[in-house]
């Protein structure tokens, strides 16, 4: 080593630690704010399934299709209506046009009820009554289907603003880095020790580090609105985010986890109870054409009337309506009912097939993701080697500013790759248990 690369070797040690200490004692007031509320994944979670405006139209949705069961069950039970009725007449009047009735009218006034009970209409109101309810059961299944959404939604969400987190961490980092190095390049040139070179390859490094760490608080703060949105939020809320471990790779073998989720998808549950719904609404468009057998029964008294009406009245009859002719309504109602049922059968078809494509391409996606930690791993352990090296090398003499530089960026780039890479793990298993069906 040369008398001169030693002399520099030495004032840039000299430099560096004052250097650092200063910038150490000049930390801005705000890292000594106040710390923002912390929040873990399962309380994000939590949050989500009060306030999310989408989870909550669901549920109403499916309360509202149990009321529509409620409807149609009502044909099974009687139907009581309470009575008053008054009259005054012409002596000896009638009514002589109009529609067919009892033209005889008399003063009167009476109070009564009228009870009207389906007997049997053969198996139609049964059908119905069980359309409804598997339509409400496939609605049940629709919400299910929305909170495990809405909880991928704020998971990714979460991971992702860990994510920004980490990677302003990185360009934090990396500013400090550069800044010290630039302050150092332009001590050494103030002593003819570095060109005007080295220091505009120092200033160009900083500034690059500057405008990543720019480009990372913005990305932090669309994170944490992207979080606030998913949580329910109308404005954008800041926390304090708490790290989770990486879960374990994903099997080896696909064909489990298709299996999986052919049995645990709401979708695909939703599917096939809709598709029962519609082939029981399919017979019961069938029994149009049945009978229709009801009881009616009526009872009153009667404290005002003229002779020869008395002062209560009662009767009870039963009515059988039997269809014969309307003009084809019934058969084109029971078609459209037996297509519609075929439409839900091939609809179902299409979403299990879909389903089980999104269940491989999430599990190639999670291996993936996990082959590409490790080979970012070993990336970053590589880049701050080849850092410690060029800086080394620098140091003694031996090479340019512009192999610092380069190293620099290997390094911050490296440290952002792993960063990501960690967290699109996460990502990517979250996104294979929804599509299995895990996610609850």
């Amino acid at each position: 080593m040369t008398s001169k690369h030693f002399f520099s070797s030495l004032l840039l040690a000299m430099i560096t630690w004052p250097a650092a200490s200063l910038f150490a004692q000049t930390q801005p007031p705000s890292a000594q704010a106040q710390a923002p509320q912390s929040l873990t994944l399962a309380q994000a979670d939590a949050i989500a399934l009060r306030h999310r405006p989408r989870l909550l139209a669901s549920i109403a949705a499916a309360q509202a299709a149990g009321q529509i069961s409620r409807q149609v069950r009502a044909a099974y039970f009687p139907t009581v209506q309470a009575d008053a009725t008054g009259a005054v007449s012409e002596t000896d009047s009638r009514i002589d046009a109009g529609t067919l009735n009892n033209p005889t009218v008399y003063d009167r006034y009476a109070n009564g009820v009228t009870v009207d009970q389906l007997v049997t209409d053969f198996g139609r109101t049964h059908n119905l009554t069980k359309s409804a309810n598997l339509s409400a059961q496939a609605q049940e299944q629709s919400s299910n289907a929305t909170r495990a959404d809405v909880l991928l939604q704020v998971n990714e969400a979460y991971y992702r603003a860990l994510q920004a987190q980490a990677v302003l961490r990185v360009t934090q980092e990396a500013v400090k880095e550069r800044q010290l190095v630039a302050d150092q390049v332009n001590e050494l040139a103030k002593n003819q020790l570095k060109s005007g070179l080295d220091v505009s390859f120092a200033n160009v490094n900083l500034d690059q580090a500057q405008l990543l760490l720019t480009q990372a608080q913005n990305d932090v703060q669309a994170a944490y609105a992207n979080l606030s949105l998913a949580l329910g939020y109308n404005t954008t809320q800041s926390y304090q985010l708490v790290d989770t471990p990486l879960p374990a790779a994903p099997a080896s073998d696909s064909a489990q986890f298709v299996a999986q989720a052919m049995q645990q998808r709401p979708e695909i549950a939703a599917g096939k109870l809709q598709e029962d719904s519609s082939l029981a609404f399919e017979r019961a468009e069938r029994d149009l054409w049945m009978p229709t057998l009801s009881a009616v029964g009526a009872a009153g008294l009667t404290p005002v009337y003229e002779a020869p009406l008395v002062d209560r009245y009662a009767a009870a009859g039963f009515n059988l309506s039997i269809p014969v002719f309307n003009g084809g309504l019934f058969s084109a109602r029971h078609a459209e009912a037996h297509f519609e049922a075929q439409q839900t059968g091939q609809n179902l078809r299409e979403e299990q097939n879909q389903i089980a494509r999104d269940v491989r391409v999430a599990w190639l996606n999670a291996n993936t993701a996990y082959q590409q930690l490790s080979v970012t791993q070993q990336l970053q352990q590589q880049a701050v080697l080849a850092l410690q090296l060029a800086q080394s090398r620098y140091q003694l003499g031996l090479s340019s500013i512009v192999e610092l530089s380069q190293a620099q960026l290997n390094e911050t780039q490296a440290e952002i790759d792993e960063a990501s890479a960690k967290y699109q793990c996460q990502i990517t298993m979250d996104n294979l248990d929804f599509q299995v069906g895990n996610l609850r």
